[in-house]
């Protein structure tokens, strides 16, 4: 058959349901093949916006997103979206075109060296050199995107070698299984757990990837044994009970590192390095059993005692099965910052001046979500604000990106949720700098027939670097700028626009946003004058007190 023929029925076998992209003269044979398939063709407006709706894909059903791109131009703008697999741990294949690479039509017009490129932010990347070659190479593409640790693949596929025949068959998956720790590192972690004075539970990346969370609740139930999230671990547990104590947005002097500060213990579960450490370890004062898939990379600040490693869900069912809760275990310190940090959020969330506060907008999207809503966030100051007051009751339910941190994935990433959960509630929440950087995958979204909310949170400048600025004490320069009229920009691609003009209005419109089905928008004027007073000084005064 058609080596383009094989490609797709490999895809297919691999179960493909989506691939999102934009395709070029170069993969015209591909774009052919696939137009009989059963896999949808997503089309966006930027091959950005689809490496980030393929990679969101992945982040949430495990399975490898696809995106496809031309050469040249088209590649490089996949670059963003591979890191953003790469370091998030999201399984995505990107397939790109290329020209013939038997014979020369065009000399070296748009040719650069793609593989080259994408080798240092992939796991795999290579280029068919022969029709034979499609089984072996988009089986292999899709077993090291989707084992652990997940991440970014690529695969180029010149044109001449897509117009090709070949007799070759497909490859079917082997069967595997993810190793479970052994058993006297278990017996050593129980033991470690049950002499400890005041152990704290910390959940991060690693644990959100896998179905961990039945697991972790019974350890949870039966230990009472508080737990902590990094950003990237929010949801896997619910954030709404009292063992819960906090989400470590902040780097150090929140309520939270109180917590970290005081336990003698810590449990870390799916530590991933690519995040923002929420803790820095000193000397054996302190004891860390770091419990993950695969080994710890140790740094000066980072060099755990015990490495249970395996499955993780296995690995917490071993120790929850032989763990006994211990009366010498002392608690109470936890209740006690869990309780000032309560208190604290829910007084900064009943202000209502207008611009909104970020900290009543976050309790105000709270409200309106359903509990099994997405929340998918871009970049920005306010991303602090949902990874520290916004509870998760249910792993995947705020995406935020704590590892490349990029701008311009909070919309594509919703378009993506919506697909993979079309009866969910999706609203992503963007600035206005990240919002542009991706606005025009409002089309894609209207274009779907996608009912999604999208809210700008409009301050005319790149906020989270004035607040950083301020924080230096340096004048205020180089961040501001204007903006389009939001409203009537989503109108013009066939959305609906709303405009907030008294905080009292946010929550009203957000229902009824929810409730109608269209790609809406809303324009939030937000404050955040009082970010660097209450992040920096406020809650870290408060915090002291305890």
């Amino acid at each position: 058959m058609k080596a383009s023929d094989l490609m797709v029925k490999a895809l297919e076998a691999e179960g493909v349901e989506y691939i999102f992209g934009i395709p070029g003269e170069e993969n015209l044979d591909l774009l052919e093949s696939l137009r009989s398939s059963s896999i949808k063709l997503i089309l966006t407006r930027h091959e950005q916006g689809a490496g980030f709706m393929a990679a969101t894909y992945g982040r949430l059903t495990g399975k490898v997103g696809v995106c496809l791109s031309t050469l040249g131009p088209g590649a490089t703008n996949l670059v963003t979206p591979a890191a953003y697999a790469q370091l998030g741990a999201m399984p995505m294949l990107m397939i790109t075109g290329q020209k013939p690479i038997k014979t020369s039509k065009q000399g070296r017009f748009q040719v650069i060296d793609v593989v080259d490129m994408m080798r240092p932010i992939t796991k795999y990347t290579t280029q068919v050199v022969s029709g034979d070659r499609i089984p072996s190479v988009v089986r292999e593409a899709f077993r090291l995107a989707s084992e652990e640790r997940p991440g970014a693949v690529h695969i180029e596929l010149p044109e001449d070698i897509a117009d090709e025949s070949t007799s070759a068959h497909l490859l079917k998956p082997s069967v595997a299984r993810r190793p479970i720790a052994e058993y006297k590192a278990i017996s050593r972690a129980v033991d470690m757990i049950e002499k400890a004075k005041s152990p704290v539970l910390l959940i991060g990346a690693g644990a959100n990837r896998k179905l961990t969370a039945k697991m972790l609740q019974e350890f949870v139930d039966k230990t009472g044994i508080p737990y902590i999230t990094t950003q990237m671990g929010k949801g896997v547990l619910d954030e709404s009970g009292k063992l819960f104590m906090g989400n470590t947005a902040l780097s150090s002097g929140d309520f939270v590192h109180r917590v970290i500060e005081r336990a003698d213990l810590i449990i870390n579960v799916g530590h991933d390095v690519v995040e923002k450490p929420p803790f820095f370890m000193e000397d054996d004062s302190q004891q860390v059993i770091h419990i993950n898939f695969d080994s710890a990379a140790v740094d000066p600040v980072y060099f755990p005692q015990l490495e249970v490693i395996g499955d993780i869900a296995n690995s917490i069912w071993q120790i929850k099965e032989t763990i006994e809760p211990q009366d010498s275990w002392k608690l109470e310190f936890y209740r006690d910052v869990h309780d000032a940090y309560i208190e604290h959020r829910n007084a900064s969330e009943d202000d209502d001046r207008f611009p909104i506060l970020p900290e009543r907008f976050v309790r105000e999207i709270r409200k309106a979500m359903p509990k099994d809503g997405i929340v998918t966030l871009d970049n920005g100051v306010y991303k602090i604000w949902f990874a520290r007051n916004y509870p998760a009751y249910l792993p995947n339910t705020v995406l935020l990106d704590n590892a490349l941190a990029t701008m311009g994935a909070g919309l594509p990433s919703a378009i993506a949720a919506k697909l993979v959960y079309p009866e969910k509630a999706v609203i992503t929440v963007c600035g206005d700098g990240g919002f542009m950087m991706n606005s025009q995958e409002l089309e894609t979204a209207v274009r779907l027939n996608l009912h999604i909310v999208v809210i700008i949170l409009r301050d005319d400048a790149y906020g989270m670097i004035k607040w950083k600025q301020a924080n230096m004490e340096f004048e205020n320069f180089g961040l501001d700028y204007g903006n389009p009229d939001f409203v009537k920009y989503v109108e013009s691609y066939g959305g609906k626009g709303w405009r907030i003009s008294a905080t009292k209005d946010l929550l009203p419109t957000v229902q009824k946003c929810l409730t109608e089905p269209a790609v809406h928008l809303i324009d939030v004027p937000v404050d955040y004058s009082l970010n660097d007073e209450t992040l920096n000084k406020t809650i870290r005064k408060l915090s002291a007190k305890l």
